[in-house]
């Protein structure tokens, strides 16, 4: 039954790009169908990292130059909540701010995307491979080192138009927002975790509020999934305990089914030379032992070495 419980109107922060207004307008409908009697209604918001597009994230501040507008715009009260790529999400929250809840994951999977050929085993070596994360880079480079790698900025629709132009042979995108701006049918091949690590929280959304809003974090509490929250914590406690940053090319990528979590994780060189993998499982059932498990994956590889990759900051 659709829930009272909730304020008259609820106002949803977004960047203004296709992908980001699509995953707002999708929460919207989400939280529509459930509060029934609230008007909720878009403020769309241009952040630094969409203004900036010559030059890498990493370069500039990092995924968190998507995120600060939004909050200015919750904290001066003109909007209630925004809606976010988990994968975009720094991951120790600002004070005065809760991630309220995290929705099911759509595909978790990098995908490789290339009108001239079918898979990155088919690229003959010089052809380039456009990626705007060393996380991708390092483990293309690991596998193909002859290909050549080439920054990559914009949004999706700019990176496909890139494409079609012959800028790049190919490129390596997040399977969930070509699934969810409706190009699927530009994918040619999904690269598994087994050859491409997914970033932490890859393919969720997050639900960002002020933690002073008891009556949003209520509202937003039904759209959360128990098992992409379960997973995407122990994802975010591995990449925060070795000092994840845009930086450091770094994957995890957790999967819970029936209690059962079981995390991998990745931490690399840029140039793919010197990677450390891990995984671990247990049986989680809440939030703090998902955490755990991020945290005890993470012990795991600094005692293998993994401080290597943070001291130079790779």
């Amino acid at each position: 039954m659709p829930s009272t419980h909730a304020p008259r109107r609820l106002v949803i922060a977004t960047r203004e790009s296709a992908l980001a207004l699509w995953q707002a307008e999708h929460v919207r409908a989400r939280l529509c169908a459930i509060h029934s009697n609230a008007l909720i209604e878009l403020l769309g918001v241009t952040t630094q990292g969409d203004r900036v597009q010559d030059r890498p994230l990493a370069s500039i501040g990092g995924k968190g130059l998507f995120i600060k507008e939004l909050e200015y715009a919750m904290n001066d009260g003109r909007a209630d909540l925004a809606v976010h790529s988990l994968k975009d999400m720094p991951m120790d929250m600002p004070d005065g701010f809760v991630l309220a809840a995290v929705t099911a994951r759509e595909d978790p999977r990098d995908a490789f995307v290339s009108s001239r050929y079918p898979a990155l085993a088919d690229m003959p070596a010089g052809a380039v491979v456009g990626t705007s994360s060393l996380r991708r880079e390092a483990q293309v480079r690991e596998r193909y080192p002859k290909l050549a790698i080439a920054p990559l900025r914009g949004n999706v629709n700019t990176r496909l138009a890139k494409l079609d132009a012959g800028q790049y042979d190919a490129m390596i995108l997040a399977a969930a927002g070509l699934k969810r701006l409706g190009y699927a049918d530009r994918i040619r091949a999904l690269l598994e975790p087994d050859d491409s690590l997914p970033a932490p929280g890859q393919g969720a959304l997050a639900l960002e509020c002020r933690a002073d809003r008891p009556d949003v974090i209520a509202a937003l509490a039904p759209l959360a999934c128990v098992g992409t929250t379960l997973a995407t914590t122990a994802e975010r406690a591995f990449s925060r305990a070795l000092s994840g940053s845009c930086n450091t090319p770094l994957a995890a990528f957790a999967e819970w089914e029936e209690g059962r979590l079981w995390l991998r994780g990745l931490v690399a060189k840029r140039e793919g030379s010197d990677v450390l993998r891990g995984e671990q499982e247990a049986d989680v059932f809440d939030v703090d032992e998902a955490a755990a498990l991020g945290q005890a994956l993470a012990d795991e590889m600094l005692a293998r070495g993994a401080a290597r990759f943070i001291a130079s900051d790779a």
